[in-house]
């Protein structure tokens, strides 16, 4: 029997990328079946909409206020996610403390934040290894100096299970 885990507000392994400030929590693997993240989405932060084969997502607000996305539209139109509709008439949430969002693999999301102000949210992956997928996101941009090429982060994107369906955007 493994002993569990208890960490002091702020503890964890920082990891700053793709416009986010994503501190993980607990690592997947051998004592976890998920990762666990405390991601901070600055203002102007927008994910895109993308789906995951094989991954499972929840999403929790601890504090500001996100738009969240997670069904399948009735049209995967060119126009941006939030004027997605699904096929029962359900559009993107505006949520804030206390909301969760529950993403089951193979179903298109995202989450942005168009306040002033950042937005706290608790993430889980499964299965473990989501933080590795951050980790190569943040050498990338840190290794592009501001041009980073579409190709790589494709790569990456699919190597890590992310289809990409509309642009990530980052505040600037």
């Amino acid at each position: 029997m493994s002993d569990g885990t208890m960490l002091a507000p702020g503890a964890g392994t920082l990891i700053v990328g793709g416009g986010l400030h994503t501190t993980l929590k607990i690592a997947g693997g051998s004592k976890a079946i998920t990762s666990t993240f405390e991601t901070i989405v600055p203002p102007g932060f927008d994910v895109g909409a993308h789906y995951h084969t094989h991954g499972e997502e929840l999403f929790y607000v601890v504090s500001g206020n996100i738009e969240l996305f997670a069904f399948e539209p009735a049209i995967r139109s060119k126009t941006h996610w939030s004027t997605w509709v699904s096929k029962d008439g359900r559009s993107p949430l505006h949520a804030g403390p206390g909301s969760l969002m529950h993403v089951p693999a193979g179903c298109p999301h995202a989450f942005r934040n168009t306040t002033d102000e950042p937005t706290v949210m608790l993430f889980q992956a499964a299965p473990s290894g989501h933080e590795d997928y951050f980790e190569e996101l943040a050498e990338l941009l840190l290794g592009s100096r501001g041009q980073l090429d579409p190709d790589e982060l494709t790569k990456l994107r699919l190597r890590h299970d992310v289809h990409q369906l509309t642009a990530m955007a980052s505040p600037t």
